[in-house]
């Protein structure tokens, strides 16, 4: 069961009160870690490129093609997601590529024009049996609407959700990206009435900064898919940097690179674990 899409997995997990951790990948090392850890499990798995991943690498082809290629030889399901497009033109290549999930976000524009854009792309995607994720307002920590204190309105992620016919909303419930500590305060009776009143499954961006028991905790109050960056990228920065620190005359990148991957195979395992994914 290799690559297959958001919808196959995503809704079901939301109907049973599973979650799905998505994890980012920026190397090749992150494509077969996740898929790694996955397997491990035996549960489905999101393997995320994020826009900042595309323009790190100078184009999307590349990097997408290598974890597509990594996703069709996966023994568990595999959904490679192109996570905070902003550019329209690189959600019709990844689509073409055979990315089958998208996370289109026009959340810098007024409401009504994110509506318009957004909806646009969900016909787009769906024409071509691609999943869609959106958000309201912009998620970004760093002042966005996943900083700590900002929250979702459930009218209105329910207008959005039926306005824009997107799969799966993002939503702000205390959350925040790029946090290094596991600090996050989220505010799981947010997250009840929006999984009472959204149609679609909820998404949790930002979730590096929240502990493990609120992560469960979450997945048992509502939320689907759970999307893990930084954290992972401590995990591998660390690993590197012990081997590097046991043995300062490597020079074969294979000697670092293989234990992080390695531990970051280890971590998604446990992670999903965590997040009720089995």
């Amino acid at each position: 069961m290799p690559l297959v899409s958001g919808a196959e997995v995503v809704p079901a997990a939301a109907k049973a009160g599973r979650g799905i951790g998505a994890f980012n990948v920026i190397q090749l090392e992150h494509a077969t870690a996740l898929i790694a850890g996955a397997e491990q499990t035996g549960a489905p798995v999101i393997l995320q490129i994020s826009e900042n991943a595309v323009k790190y690498h100078g184009a999307l082809k590349p990097i997408g093609v290598a974890t597509l290629a990594a996703a069709a030889a996966a023994s568990v399901p595999v959904v490679v997601h192109l996570d905070h497009a902003m550019d329209r033109d690189l959600v019709t290549e990844a689509v073409s590529l055979g990315f089958t999930s998208v996370m289109y976000d026009a959340s810098k524009l007024e409401y009504a024009d994110n509506v318009a854009a957004t909806t646009e792309v969900t016909r787009f995607c769906h024409d071509h049996g691609v999943f869609v994720e959106a958000e309201i307002g912009e998620v970004g920590g760093k002042d966005g609407v996943h900083a700590p204190g900002a929250r979702t309105r459930p009218a209105e992620a329910v207008a959005f959700a039926e306005a824009t016919g997107v799969d799966a909303l993002a939503v702000a419930v205390g959350s925040s990206h790029a946090m290094t500590e596991r600090t996050a305060t989220l505010d799981f009776g947010l997250i009840t009435e929006l999984r009472a009143a959204v149609a679609v499954p909820l998404v949790l961006h930002g979730s590096s900064g929240v502990a493990d028991r609120d992560l469960t905790r979450a997945v048992e109050a509502g939320m689907t898919k759970v999307n893990i960056a930084t954290h992972l990228n401590n995990v591998f920065t660390e690993s590197v940097r012990r081997t590097l620190a046991d043995s300062p005359s490597l020079v074969d990148t294979r000697k670092y690179l293989g234990p992080a991957r390695d531990a970051v195979a280890a971590e998604v395992a446990r992670l999903l674990s965590v997040l009720k994914a089995v």
